[in-house]
């Protein structure tokens, strides 16, 4: 886990550079694709997903190693051949990953965060799960196991193949000739960001679009069918943690209410969406009708909101980077504390920019937190060995948290009503 820590304190940077690239971009051109409460809640949930998997958490069903000691039939030498076989490897497999998180309800919940956004930008990238607890993505390698690819190759080329997949989110780039033949593209996946009847559950291949052209769930983007985006169940939150479980809580709340006992087993494993016949017509859920005309969730926040959430925003991504370069030092209990203060202060500031009444507690539970481990350690998990001040700055963030929070609570109370705009 220490060298993926050090990959992401590389990594990291690099993409929030290409987000702000993009709004810049979008600025000076005056097609501007972010909203910045979406935005920051977009990168706020790469934040958690990133400590999340830097920390291992999580329970994996079976290893690649072991099916690979066990399938392969062949073994194919580290050549240029193996890396190629590897990489399409891992593309089958990311395609009917992504095609099970889509149709099946259980699944859709470790998902439905990456579409969450009522936007489309390559922030919304950065939207990944935390509820990705059980891992099973190993036996869809199954094929590279049975050929014997090697580990050590899956290992290098697994991260490469997740992040070429950050370009293709955004619409400041049309249709590419003939590589939509070839690749997937931002105009494909547009398409499949799309709640329109026409995209819904389109274009899941991750790299090659030559699966869905294969399977059937190619679609191309249509001039005459705008891509709308989000999800047909609107989250209505900024908070990544609480839309990671939404759905899961859903059916969870539909097994338990449900009187027929064999809905109560067959839901997790229904087609996404389904819900028991009696709890869906004594419990409806919100779904969105119609998506031309549909409301965007977008709380009143003032400009000092927008600010305020920016700088919390940036404050959390420095101590996460610090994180990860004192990884090693840190040693594990310290990593799970470090990671639950990034966790928590993900979940206060975000319930903060909903504009939701118990924000206040969250944040100041998390400040005066804060202030007594600083306190008792007198220091702030080592990062006193790297800057003389750093402990007195992050005690000074978390008193700005404190009077953040009062402030935007009692002062802008105004605001307090969670507003949706077309």
């Amino acid at each position: 886990m220490e060298s993926y820590a050090t990959a992401l304190l590389y990594a990291t940077p690099f993409f929030l550079g290409l987000v702000l690239v993009e709004v810049l971009y979008g600025r000076f051109a005056k097609k501007q694709m972010h909203n910045v409460m979406d935005t920051v809640s977009s990168l706020s949930s790469g934040l958690t997903n990133v400590v999340k998997d830097s920390l291992g958490l999580g329970i994996i069903l079976v290893s690649y190693p072991f099916l690979l000691e066990h399938l392969a039939l062949i073994e194919i030498k580290s050549t240029w051949l193996v890396w190629v076989v590897a990489f399409i490897a891992l593309d089958f497999a990311g395609y009917w990953n992504h095609r099970l998180s889509h149709h099946i309800n259980f699944f859709w919940n470790q998902h439905v965060i990456h579409h969450s956004s009522e936007e489309f930008n390559l922030a919304c990238a950065l939207r990944q799960p935390i509820s990705n607890l059980l891992g099973y993505y190993a036996l869809l390698l199954i094929p590279a196991a049975l050929l014997g690819v090697p580990n050590t190759v899956i290992a290098v080329l697994a991260p490469i193949h997740l992040f070429a997949q950050f370009w293709y989110h955004t619409r400041h780039i049309g249709k590419m000739g003939w590589l939509e033949y070839v690749i997937v593209t931002p105009s494909q996946h547009r398409v499949h960001h799309a709640i329109n009847a026409e995209y819904i559950d389109k274009n899941l291949g991750q790299i090659f679009c030559i699966w869905d052209r294969m399977f059937g769930t190619f679609q191309e983007e249509l001039d005459e069918v705008p891509p709308q985006y989000g999800v047909l169940k609107p989250a209505h939150t900024w908070n990544p943690i609480i839309i990671n479980f939404q759905h899961l809580w859903r059916l969870i709340k539909d097994a338990w209410r449900t009187e027929n006992y064999w809905d109560k087993l067959r839901i997790w494993f229904m087609p996404t969406g389904w819900r028991p016949k009696d709890v869906k017509d004594k419990y409806p859920v919100e779904i969105i009708e119609d998506v031309y005309h549909f409301k965007k969730y977008q709380p009143e926040a003032s400009t000092a909101l927008k600010a305020y959430s920016l700088f919390q925003l940036t404050v959390t991504t420095i101590l996460m980077l610090f994180m990860f370069y004192n990884y090693s030092e840190i040693g594990f209990d310290g990593l799970l504390l470090f990671g639950a203060f990034v966790f928590l202060g993900v979940y206060g500031y975000t319930t903060l920019m909903d504009r939701a009444g118990y924000a206040i507690w969250i944040e100041v539970f998390r400040g005066v937190a804060g202030l007594a481990l600083i306190y008792w350690t007198s220091d702030w998990f080592g990062i006193d060995g790297f800057w003389a001040m750093g402990s007195y700055l992050v005690a000074l963030y978390f008193v700005v948290t404190i009077f953040g929070a009062i402030y935007f609570t009692y002062f802008e109370k105004s605001l307090a009503t969670p507003n949706l705009v077309s």
